[in-house]
């Protein structure tokens, strides 16, 4: 026992102070894709649909890959215009803390083990006030992963409801914003059906785990700039 708690204070703390932290991300990470200038036929480029393969693009290490409107997945120039707040009523009701409804939706469990490692002493979710809870009825929103198929539709439109209103759905995946991999083929879906309105969706296949967060705080107006902002008052 002494052993190990000699090694554990060896080891001094593992969180990163996000986004202050300087990441170093190994060479294979593949962010944003990079459209290289004088690209023939290159007019834009949709992260919704990427699935960051090398024969894709090439990328850089930049992990913000959320957007507040699909649309606004689609890079045009090389660019993207990052996630945004909610609104100051939505943040005021919501509070300091945010709960939501994990909904895999026929995934592959990529997404899924991407914000079970959000959990860890590295990324600390909970730190900002952001838990995943059990049922629906104990939660502000739901998070989506996968391509909706037909077998999981009716259980995810049911799991919307039954969260009260107001809500916040994120898409979280190529699968959730597009189909991913599977899109149209005979048992996959397109993603999130238009019955379900989404406030956040991140690109990824799957997204890296600071990418996930990265969105989640600038929905909740955390992030500005690129800096960590402190909840506001009464937020």
């Amino acid at each position: 026992m002494l052993d190990f708690l000699r090694t554990r204070l060896a080891q001094g703390s593992q969180t990163l102070d996000f986004p202050s932290d300087h990441v170093a991300f190994p060479e294979r990470f593949r962010g944003r894709p990079v459209i290289r200038s004088g690209a023939a036929g290159v007019a834009e480029l949709d992260l919704g649909a990427c699935l960051f393969s090398p024969e894709e693009a090439a990328y850089d290490h930049q992990y913000g890959l959320a957007s507040r409107t699909r649309a606004g997945l689609v890079m045009r120039g090389g660019t993207m215009n990052p996630a945004t707040a909610l609104d100051d009523q939505m943040r005021r009701l919501l509070g300091r803390s945010l709960r939501l409804r994990s909904v895999s939706a026929g995934s592959c469990n990529g997404c899924e083990g991407e914000m079970v490692a959000l959990g860890n002493v590295v990324f600390d979710l909970a730190r900002f006030g952001v838990q995943f809870v059990a049922s629906p009825r104990h939660a502000d929103g739901i998070v989506i992963t996968g391509s909706v198929n037909d077998n999981m539709r009716d259980a995810l439109e049911r799991t919307y409801a039954a969260v009260s209103d107001p809500r916040i759905v994120i898409a979280v995946g190529a699968c959730a914003a597009s189909g991913g991999p599977f899109r149209d083929s005979a048992v996959a879906g397109r993603g999130v059906p238009p019955s379900i309105p989404v406030d956040l969706w991140i690109a990824g296949c799957p997204p890296h785990p600071l990418t996930i967060l990265d969105g989640l705080l600038r929905l909740l107006g955390r992030i500005a700039d690129g800096e960590r902002r402190p909840p506001e008052a009464g937020v």
